[in-house]
């Protein structure tokens, strides 16, 4: 199966700046429609809201962390087939493994380029 280029991308980041890397690194990908939401609960309402395809999500977010974000997708009926990529700063191994039990899709650590977000996507998705 292809990968849908313009499929609706949510990305959530409290971080402006990290907002914008993520915007750009898809966008040189191929990636068209990028939508953004600055903490879990606004993403929460866009995803509710729209027809989203793939949701990549920082896990630190206060008030609503990424992984409360996920646990939230994954508990909704309408979203919970969702994949969903967790980005974080940190690889501790009990953070994989709690990320993974709530049902992340695929993780990414902080930094990482282009190439290792195709990677990702292409793991979840399908090769593009």
């Amino acid at each position: 199966m292809a990968v849908d280029m313009n499929m609706n991308i949510l990305i959530v980041d409290d971080y402006k700046t990290m907002l914008r890397i993520i915007s750009n690194l898809l966008k040189q990908l191929g990636f068209k429609n990028i939508d953004e939401a600055t903490d879990g609960s606004e993403a929460l309402r866009k995803l509710r809201d729209g027809n989203f395809g793939l949701v990549i999500s920082d896990w630190n977010m206060v008030p609503m962390t990424g992984l409360q974000l996920l646990k939230e997708v994954r508990a909704d009926s309408k979203l919970k087939a969702l994949p969903f990529i967790m980005v974080t700063a940190e690889s501790k191994t009990e953070n994989v493994v709690e990320a993974k039990t709530a049902g992340v899709s695929n993780y990414i650590v902080k930094p990482f380029n282009a190439e290792t977000l195709k990677q990702k996507i292409a793991s979840v998705l399908g090769a593009f």
